[in-house]
């Protein structure tokens, strides 16, 4: 591993911000790393000498890069051998397809850490539930004396009922409970037929099941080291909007009400990740929101790779890190709505600072708001040790702001 002694000042922080909006990779190794770190080469020429360990930055940056791709490859082509295998067994469950550019069903949370979300067949036509009822069930089907929680935040239950047409096997005992599609008996299913369909596959010796999750989790051997994912069944519910979402508010000037229409007329998915709620999801939404991101010109995919690279080596490192890049990108979104104006983003040093002083808001009060969905809390299972933790590296930045990967 490189050690780099020297650091980035604010004068750096400043020239990090001159890259032009529209990325281009290019050929040479120099200009294309740059571009992932958000310097253009003039900038780079008018770095203070002395600063930048140059050559080990621009390495270490474009090892980050093609590492990522490499494992996202090698992974859906995994996957998508396994849950071809899961189709052919159960209807229920789609294959994941292979895709040569963006896979909207990879999500990198961090380099050793996936969300992989596996499609659900035979539900369609969505409709919000048209009256609330408690459950008095446990998942062996015994009666409980007192109901069930209620759902919280991104929690919500999902009837068979609420879909314009099902198929009959979504009607079954082995998912379904007093109408109710349970997700942890969805779970159940799921994993056996992940574990069948790695036998089957022959994938033993690159895919393992990771016990002891209420999720179905597996490991997956790449060139790069091994990769954990998490396998999430997903509702997709494409042209509806939660009404959990209560988006956009009122007098938000960031995005714009066009921007809005097409964000929200991509839907939501509801997950499979607990025992009797499902989860929604926006990652589609959130997706386009990124790629959306500076199209006046400024710097906030600029603050955000920065963010994440310095998250990953400095401030929160680790195979199952405590902040993810949803975790990011979800700071990003609120301090863009609370600065929607060009003028804020126009000098890097002051918006990556900006961002990073959210960040370390978030961190300290252990409470980050979903975007959407307000009154849900990212951080409410995090451990707060390691919350704390990040906190002090993050305060410990504010009082002396220099860039220096390890």
């Amino acid at each position: 591993m490189y050690t780099f002694p020297e650091k980035v000042s604010n004068q750096t922080l400043t020239a990090l911000g001159r890259l032009p909006t529209s990325v281009v990779l290019h050929r040479e190794k120099k200009q294309e790393v740059a571009v992932l770190l958000g310097i253009n080469q003039e900038a780079m020429k008018s770095l203070p000498a002395g600063n930048l360990e140059e050559d080990c930055l621009l390495s270490k940056v474009d090892s980050r890069r093609q590492r990522i791709s490499q494992t996202v490859e090698e992974v859906q082509k995994v996957i998508h051998q396994l849950t071809t295998e899961i189709s052919h067994q159960d209807i229920r469950f789609q294959a994941v397809p292979h895709s040569d550019t963006y896979n909207r069903n990879i999500k990198v949370l961090a380099p050793g850490q996936f969300l992989v979300t596996v499609p659900i067949k035979g539900l369609a036509g969505y409709r919000e539930a048209s009256e609330q009822r408690w459950r008095y069930y446990t998942l062996q089907g015994a009666r409980l004396p007192c109901p069930l929680p209620a759902p919280e935040g991104l929690q919500q239950w999902l009837e068979v009922e609420q879909f314009v047409k099902s198929l009959w096997q979504w009607h079954e005992a082995d998912v379904n409970i007093e109408g109710d599609i349970v997700p942890a008996k969805v779970l159940q299913v799921f994993r056996k037929l992940v574990e069948n369909a790695i036998r089957t596959c022959h994938l033993s010796g690159k895919v393992s099941m990771l016990a002891n999750r209420a999720a179905v989790w597996v490991a997956v051997e790449t060139s790069g080291g091994q990769v954990e994912l998490e396998l999430a069944p997903a509702v997709e519910i494409p042209t509806t909007w939660s009404q959990k979402a209560r988006w956009p508010r009122c007098l938000q000037r960031w995005p714009s009400p066009e921007r809005v229409k097409c964000i929200k007329s991509f839907g939501f998915n509801l997950l499979a990740r607990s025992n009797y709620h499902w989860e929604l999801s926006f990652l589609q939404a959130e997706q386009v929101l990124l790629e959306q991101l500076d199209e006046d010109g400024g710097c906030r995919r600029k603050c955000l790779q920065v963010m994440r690279q310095l998250k990953e080596d400095v401030w929160c490192p680790g195979k199952r890190p405590v902040l993810t890049s949803h975790h990011l990108q979800t700071v990003l979104f609120w301090t863009c709505e609370k600065y929607p104006h060009f003028k804020d983003w126009q000098v890097f040093s002051k918006a990556f600072l900006r961002l990073v002083r959210k960040l370390h808001k978030c961190v300290s009060q252990h409470f980050l708001k979903h975007y959407f969905v307000r009154n849900s809390n990212l951080l409410r299972c995090a451990n707060s040790g390691e919350l704390d933790a990040v906190a002090q590296k993050l305060a410990f930045f504010l009082k002396n702001p220099q860039i220096s990967l390890p």
